[in-house]
C-alpha cells in the first residue's frame, strides 16, 4: 500500500530521518507519492534539522571531529 508507506516515511522524515526523506523522493519519482507529500516531507525534515541545532551540539561535533582527525 503506497499511501500507507508514504505516511510512515513522512512520520520518520518529521523526526529527522534522512533515509525516509529519500524514500519519499523515490516514491514521488515513480508516481506513488504526490508532489505535495514530497514537499511536506522535505519541509518537515528541514524543520527537524533546524530544531536539533544548538551551540552545545555544534561544540560537541567540533570536538568529535578534532578527535577523529587525530585517530585517523
Amino acid at each position: 500500500n503506497w499511501d500507507r508507506a508514504v505516511r510512515h516515511f513522512l512520520i520518520s522524515a518529521k523526526m529527522g530521518d534522512k533515509d525516509s526523506l529519500g524514500e519519499i523522493k523515490k516514491l514521488f519519482k515513480y508516481g506513488h507519492a504526490a508532489k505535495s507529500q514530497y514537499a511536506e516531507s522535505l519541509k518537515c525534515y528541514q524543520d527537524a534539522m533546524e530544531e536539533m541545532k544548538s551551540p552545545e551540539r555544534e561544540e560537541a561535533k567540533h570536538i568529535f571531529d578534532q578527535y577523529d582527525k587525530r585517530e585517523g
